[in-house]
């Protein structure tokens, strides 16, 4: 696994043999990435169920001023701030260790403009945690009029169309993979 571009271009990411995480794969990262575009530069970048912090590192290689990371494994968390550790990265980064629906509590608490980017990657098999997931981001205040949710999940089920105000823009598919794009729509529509 490496970072496809930007400042880290190249890198090579270290990953857990033999847990249950699957990361997203360069060729699903970089076609993330060209969709998103320049945007992510200067943008602040929410990583859910961050993994090996691919997606997040890929943002802070692009320009991303400031990415958080949320993990609930502490396994994973270790290697997410080892592969931070490695890239020398120590600035504009946050590592939470719990799980989502914490996480986002917390981070509701303190005063913030919201976030250009919020990704999501729960376990394909976990239906459910996209569910929860989408409904608590959707409340919450970490989303502005401009945030872009995106899902990764795999071909074999979709996402719903909308929950709550939040509506899916686009889906990408690529092999099993598939991106779902939320947006917020506003109050009075």
């Amino acid at each position: 696994m490496r970072i496809v571009a930007g400042a880290f271009r190249s890198r090579q990411l270290k990953s857990l043999k033999g847990l249950a995480l699957r990361p997203t794969s360069d060729r699903l990262r970089e076609t993330l990435f060209n969709v998103l575009g320049p945007r992510v530069n200067g943008s602040h970048f929410l990583d859910l169920f961050a993994g090996t912090g691919a997606i997040g590192i890929e943002a802070i290689s692009r320009g991303a001023a400031s990415v958080v990371f949320v993990e609930n494994h502490s396994a994973a968390v270790r290697l997410i701030r080892e592969n931070l550790a490695t890239l020398g990265i120590e600035s504009g980064l946050r590592v939470i260790a719990a799980d989502v629906a914490t996480a986002i509590a917390k981070l509701q608490q303190v005063p913030f403009h919201g976030f250009d980017f919020i990704f999501l990657d729960p376990p394909y098999a976990s239906e459910k945690e996209y569910q929860g997931t989408l409904r608590a981001l959707e409340k919450s205040s970490l989303l502005d009029g401009a945030t872009v949710v995106i899902a990764e999940h795999g071909t074999k089920f979709e996402l719903p169309v909308s929950v709550g105000r939040l509506e899916r823009a686009r889906v990408l598919r690529q092999g099993d993979a598939a991106l779902s794009f939320y947006r917020k729509t506003p109050a009075d529509i």
